[in-house]
């Protein structure tokens, strides 16, 4: 314990305000540490540095530490060597091998130096590392995988590289390998040369990266060597056996290792006889258990030993006891360092559990897993669970992976998979103090890249000694990952009709009408589809509600929004000392919330847990944030802790209902995003402390991998994906179908004398539309020539197809029910209307463009400018596609509409040219002379994605996980951009964050950004914006690999630079000459779940902004220099703190609130949401400190945004659009932004929409208007909503609720929207019955709503239009009250 806190950094003992407050708690801080305390431990000054203090750089650990220099030379030689690791493991078995050569005293004294890679990117480390170069003799690397530090590695060696007697390194990047030299033996041809030697190095392909090719090496030495000239032979084979010493790592090892490089290669050392033994061997791969005689590399013989074990007790010994599997990395087992596999292998024993811990010296565990976790006779697995403790990914470590090996032999072994974490950048107390928790490089490397395998539950469970950089085990992350180890296994042993399942449901925002929110979910009926597929199975142990209407009664009491009943069903009443002994961390609610009860979720006695309970099932509400309705703690700028409410439900979930597993149903709920650090959590952080020990699945939509994401790292979630609903084509009703009738007319008769009075018609049906805000439209009556009238009704015609083409989802999903072949066509034709370049597909638009002779990039310009010909044209290859596409499906389906699954029916189709449905349908249009191959090679594509559409593993799934079975992770995204997303029922993840963003969305990036700027020039009187204010989302980034992200690199002209592993870690300038235009200055507001997802992403923008802001360019091109050296004068700060533009929330928090207030109506001014914003939003990343996490920045928030033209975001999928959900107003500035302005001026604000091939960059009002004709207006979406009952009816209601949210913060919502939903909605008697009766606490809200909109001025109307929504709302008010008048 005292080593923990001797690291050489003091603090003072006053209060460091970067601390969380709850990790300053005394009653935490115990938790975390080994259980010997040191008694002297508070009395002393806290002996550690807080990474708020210095840059920030987490590793404040020192080479010091590891430096030895001899005492006695006794006139002996001293050799020096420098060595640079990624871990420090090697730290104490070095230390201790050069002590036991210096004692001995007999041929040479060694001084040695060690620094850990993150140590270098501090100034003054690296400056000490190049000095420590200058006068060594041999240097050592190994496992440099980091971009940026492995080219410091390099020039400071290279500089150095001719005079060193020796320079070993051991697997790293290419640029470092080629570092390596002993006599004549070097690597400077690395992945050139033909010799056979090299070529081991050269299969980029290969699956684990260098570090298996070596071992190889190692075994097929005597081949490679004959090939060799003898002095060279003898050069390689010390180069191998170097290698051996070091991959055997224990101390004596590592003595002969020093002594054969030093004898060998040390000019003073050669006439010098020093022997050094042969290396030590240990398996490469085996079984290794800390009590055990030896290494095994046979399970049986393993076994049979932990069968005859003395000091194991019955319990532990028989055959029902639970067994879990540990993957270890060998390097910690051969040096020493491994009391921290110890700790977890005696707590497992201690909780009963068998353990069979195995370790791989490469960095491909597939095979070992495979050998030594399965029977190799029953093919069954050995064990319920598998725990890896190296934090790497399964195949590959931290070079090259092979995740589809990985998951190939995952899905053999069949059990769940846990991936924890040992702390490698930090120390314990870095890690402690830290906002972030886990460092940023360490999340890319050791969360998101297992993720990628199915890894689940990223717990740290092990810290560093910052003195002697050995592990150790922090013991209460090591009983959490023990205990949820164990019950994961528990759902592989326990039989079904003894397992319990808490089904979660969500209320938000907080309102009877609210219960079961998901998005895309229709979640009552999903639950019904699933509780009735479970008790066919088996589990459940009594009935449940007949019908889903019948459920909903019986969780919210009183059917549809329940009449005449306030509350929903108590499922239990827990009192405030039974909450407090459940609950250990309750009193660290108090600081937020007062004493338990409270008034949430409570009787004022009793904490009230609400839901249903049919047998092993219990149906439960999960608790909303509670702050929603408050606005002063909506301005706080960190979140605040959950309510006793909400932790009393977790409590009840685990310790009285005893759940073997929460499900979690839909996206989403509020308890991955309490507040705690980022990634990897303490115990004092709070989804750890609510979701406890319960294995959690969580049923979340496919198409938000972001938020998935969070929920994996924060809650320890199984994310299982499900469909969104079916996409249709928004259609035209109404006056627009009227206008594509009398369009049809104008065609075939303009040139008749009728096409003038046909035009005026078109005027002023567009008119009564309130197309003219988006039309110019000539003044009625006013006399036009034949040629403007086909641009009026050309950009008329324009307009409605791209009303009718917009993609909708209809309706809401049902778990367990896949959508029909014929559903299916809207989102096939979608997906054909994509090139697809790397797979040689071309999209069907364009090859039916080409049969025209004409380019369809042209044919979408010219429909863009209304020019009439192109957007008939337009129309016809649309058409066309959805028959073709249609026919194609037909032909693939049986009669009662089921993909037929047999290959040889789409053989058949793709087998006899003339015959093939596509080509039929096409011979009666004008693209009868398509080109068939490339038709063909588009169609068995499209075959194939129309089998994952209709694939149906959703509740297959959900029964995998609860069976304890391995869940197929896929990738969570856009299914039109990426069929992989399919088919649904997969364990969801994210992407490698090092990998975007992508050269395609660079290309897609630069397009947007030149038509945006291009639209702004036009909208600001040919001038360049100088600033623009824009939003980077998560899941937005994943769908398409970093466009939006590559939006901000190209504006202030940056491109991303790949290194030799393909991943993103470095920016350069672009000339200004290529760019041809000035640098644009942003200010990027990231989403909290980016924040979570890209903080490397966040260091790389930051690192630009910088870098652009430093360059010697005149101000009137370089807007971002320009900008920052005005606040830097202003401020008194020096240009690159001024030149900060990377901002989110605090770490920890989500959201800027307006969205919460604007959903409860507690707001009371505009001014109020903007200064929400402005509190939650104004937190800075600093690339120059990528430890301190995220610092306030206020002051420079605001001055850049001043400068702000204009504001912009970016819509990727057609199924979130603006209204859809209150994420995309919650982030907008565009009021703000004008009060902050010195003139006052509104900034322009403008939507990209990348969702189609055809990219449009809009205006905000444009989008406003686009969306409320497609959805809130369209009667095939309203009837679709009001089809699914209780659900639609809030659907509805939301869409109005997020228009006024757009009012608030942009003031670009035109007031026919409100009229004409009042119309369809209210003014209709019997859709205002059908509301009322399907669920009156909705309509409710969609009243008062109404009401707010015409109070706060949004909204001009009639007086008599607001006294009847007054009048209906105190009758709906009474009958959900129960008074009948």
């Amino acid at each position: 314990m005292a080593s923990l806190v001797s690291s050489p950094f003091t603090l003072p003992n006053s209060k460091v305000e970067h601390l969380s407050s709850i990790s300053q708690k005394h009653y935490f801080l115990h938790s975390f540490l080994p259980k010997k305390t040191n008694p002297t431990f508070s009395k002393s000054p806290k002996k550690f540095q807080c990474n708020a203090i210095g840059n920030g750089l987490f590793t404040q650990t020192t080479q010091e530490v590891r430096r030895i220099v001899p005492e006695n030379l006794k006139g002996l030689t001293t050799v020096k060597i420098v060595y640079v690791v990624l871990e420090a493991q090697y730290q104490s078995a070095l230390t201790a091998a050069v002590q036991t050569l210096n004692k001995n005293g007999e041929f040479a004294s060694f001084e040695v130096v060690g620094y850990l890679v993150e140590e270098l990117r501090d100034e003054n480390a690296y400056k000490t590392f190049c000095k420590d170069l200058e006068d060594a003799n041999i240097f050592i690397g190994s496992l440099i995988f980091v971009e940026e530090l492995a080219l410091k590695v390099k020039s400071a060696v290279e500089k150095e590289r001719d005079r060193l007697n020796a320079v070993l390194v051991f697997p790293s990047m290419p640029e470092v390998m080629r570092l390596n030299k002993l006599g004549s033996f070097s690597m400077s041809q690395l992945g050139q040369s033909k010799s056979p030697f090299f070529q081991l190095f050269k299969k980029k392909k290969s699956s684990a990266g260098f570090s298996d090719q070596m071992l190889k090496l190692v075994r097929t030495l005597p081949k490679v060597l004959k090939y060799l000239p003898s002095d060279k032979a003898q050069d390689a084979r010390l180069y191998i056996l170097s290698l051996q010493f070091w991959l055997g790592g224990s101390p004596d090892n590592l003595v002969n290792f020093l002594k054969m490089v030093s004898g060998s290669y040390v000019p003073a050392l050669k006439g010098v006889k020093m022997s050094s033994g042969r290396p030590g061997r240990y398996l490469d791969s085996g079984i290794w258990h800390p009590l055990a005689p030896c290494m095994y590399d046979d399970v049986k013989e393993y076994l049979n030993w932990y069968a005859t074990r003395r000091d194991a007790n019955e319990k532990l010994k028989s055959s029902n006891a639970p067994v879990i599997g540990l993957v270890l990395q060998r390097s910690h087992i051969v040096t020493g360092d491994e009391s921290h596999y110890v700790a977890v292998i005696m707590e497992l024993e201690a909780r009963g559990a068998k353990v069979i811990p195995i370790f791989a010296g490469g960095l491909d565990f597939s095979g070992p897993v495979e050998r030594y976790f399965i029977d190799p006779i029953t093919k069954k697995p050995f064990v319920n669970s598998v725990v890896s403790l190296t934090g790497f990914a399964l195949v590959g470590g931290p070079a090259r992976q092979d995740h589809p090996r990985a998951i190939e032999a995952l899905m053999k072994l069949d059990v769940p998979y846990i991936v924890a974490l040992p702390l490698v950048f930090q120390t314990t107390e870095e890690w402690l103090n830290s906002t972030l928790g886990l460092h940023p490089i360490q999340v890319a490397l050791q969360v998101a890249l297992p993720e990628l395998d199915g890894g689940m539950e990223p717990i740290v469970f092990s810290g560093r000694d910052p003195r002697t950089g050995k592990s150790h085990a922090l013991h209460k992350r090591v009983e959490q990952l023990c205990t949820r180890a164990i019950k994961w296994g528990d759902l592989k042993r326990k039989s079904k009709a003894e397992k319990k399942l808490a089904i979660t449901v969500f209320s938000f925002p907080p309102d009877k009408g609210n219960v079961g929110t998901a998005a895309y979910l229709n979640v009552f009926a999903s639950i019904y589809s699933v509780l009735k597929d479970l008790k066919k199975d088996g589990y459940l142990g009594r009935d449940h509600a007949k019908t889903s209407a019948e459920l909903i009664e019986e969780v919210i009491h009183d059917k549809e929004a329940q009449f005449s009943s306030p509350n929903l069903n108590v499922a239990y009443k827990m009192n405030v000392r039974e909450y407090q002994k459940l609950t250990p961390y309750a009193t660290a609610l108090e600081e937020n919330w007062g004493k338990a009860p409270g008034n949430l979720n409570s009787d004022g006695e009793n904490l009230l847990v609400y839901g249903k309970q049919y047998g092993n099932v219990f149906i439960g509400v999960q608790p909303t944030f509670g702050y929603e309705g408050d606005p002063m703690r909506l301005l706080f700028s960190k979140s605040a802790s959950p309510h006793h409410g909400f932790a009393a439900y977790y409590s009840f979930v685990e310790k009285i209902f005893k759940a073997d597993a929460v499900l979690h149903f839909g996206t989403h709920g509020s308890l991955e995003f309490m507040p705690g650090k980022q990634v990897g959590m303490s115990d004092a952080c709070f989804p750890d402390s609510l979701i406890g020990n319960i294995p959690n699945i969580y049923y979340y939509a496919a198409n938000n991998p972001s938020e998935a994401t969070i929920a994996k790292r924060r809650s320890y979630a199984n994310t299982i994906s499900y469909l969104t609903p079916p996409a249709e084509n928004a259609g035209l009703y109404k006056g627009l179908k009227q206008l594509s009738e009398l369009i049809a007319s104008y065609q075939s008769l303009k040139d008749s004398g009728r096409g003038p009075q046909i035009v005026s018609s078109i005027i002023s049906t567009a008119r009564q539309c309130n197309l003219d805000k988006d039309v110019d439209l000539p003044d009625e009556g006013q006399e036009i020539d034949a040629k403007e009238r086909d641009l009026v009704v050309g950009k008329v015609y324009s307009k409605i197809m791209e009303i009718e083409s917009r993609l909708l989802p209809c309706g809401l999903h049902i778990i367990g029910e896949p959508p029909t072949a014929m559903e299916a066509v809207a989102t096939l034709v979608n997906i054909a209307a994509l090139d697809r370049a790397e797979d040689d597909i071309s999209s069907l638009p364009s090859i039916l463009a080409a049969t025209v002779g004409r380019n369809i990039e042209e044919i979408y310009r010219g429909n863009d400018n209304g020019v009439l010909r192109d957007v008939e044209l337009l129309r016809q290859i649309t058409e066309a596609s959805r028959g073709a596409t249609s026919a194609f499906v037909e032909r693939s389906t049986n009669s009662k509409g089921q993909v037929v699954d047999n290959s040889d029916k789409l053989t058949s189709l793709l087998g006899f040219g003339i015959n093939e449905p596509w080509i039929q349908y096409l011979s009666n249009t004008q693209f009868y002379r398509a080109d068939r191959e490339k038709l063909r090679v588009l169609f068995q594509f499209l075959g194939e994605c129309l089998k994952l559409i209709v694939a149906n593993n959703e509740v297959g799934s959900l029964k995998q996980a609860l069976e304890g079975k391995y869940v197929e992770p896929g990738p969570g995204g856009d299914p039109i951009r990426n069929p992989k997303v399919l088919p649904t029922g997969k364990n969801i993840h994210a992407l490698d964050p090092q990998s975007i963003p992508t050269t395609a969305a660079l290309q897609s990036a630069k397009i947007v950004v030149e038509r945006l700027l291009e639209r702004q020039k036009v909208d600001n009187g040919g001038k360049y914006p100088e600033t623009v204010a824009l939003v980077l989302w998560g899941t937005d980034n994943i769908k398409t690999y970093g466009e939006s992200l590559a939006q901000v690199m190209w504006m202030i002209g940056v491109r991303p630079v790949a290194d030799t592993l393909g991943r993103v870690n470095r920016v350069e300038p672009v000339s200004l000459e290529e760019l041809g235009r000035p640098r644009v200055d942003v200010v990027v507001n990231c989403s909290g779940v980016f924040r979570d997802l890209f903080i490397n992403q966040m260091n790389l923008l930051d690192r630009g902004i910088k870098m652009v802001a430093e360059l010697d360019e005149p101000e009137d091109q370089n807007f971002v220099r320009k900008h920052a050296l005005e606040q830097a004068k202003t401020l008194g700060i020096d240009v690159r703190e001024a030149a900060t533009r990377v901002f989110s929330n605090a770490s920890g928090s989500y959201s800027s609130n307006i969205n919460l207030a604007v959903e409860n109506s507690s707001w009371n001014d505009e001014k109020q949401l903007q200064d929400m914003y402005l509190s939650r939003k104004s937190f800075a990343f600093d690339c120059d400190a990528p430890g301190v996490g995220m610092m306030e920045k206020r002051k420079v928030f605001e001055m850049a945004l001043s400068t702000a033209d204009a504001t912009f975001q970016n819509l990727d999928s057609s199924e979130i659009s603006l209204t859809d959900v209150s994420h995309y107003f919650d982030s907008d500035p565009t009021n703000l932004v004008q009060n902050l302005r010195k003139d006052g001026k509104k900034p322009s604000a403008y939507i990209a929409d990348t969702t189609t091939a055809n990219a449009q960059v809009r205006t905000l009002s444009e989008t406003v208007r686009l969306d409320a004709r497609t959805k809130l207006l369209n009667p095939k979406w309203y009837e679709g909503m009001l089809s699914t009952g209780y659900e639609g009816v809030r659907e509805i209601e939301k869409r109005l609720t997020n228009t006024v949210g757009w009012s608030a913060t942009s003031g670009q919502v035109d007031n026919w929207v409100y009229e004409e939903a009042n119309t369809t909605f209210i003014k209709d008697e019997e859709m205002l019955n059908r509301l009322m009766n399907t669920n009156p606490n909705s309509f409710r809200k969609l009243l008062q709503t109404f009401l707010e909109a015409n109070g706060r001025g949004y909204w001009d109307t009639s007086e008599e239009n607001i006294e009847k929504l007054k009048q209906l709302y105190s009758e709906v008010e009474d009958k959900i009250e129960g008074i009948d008048r």
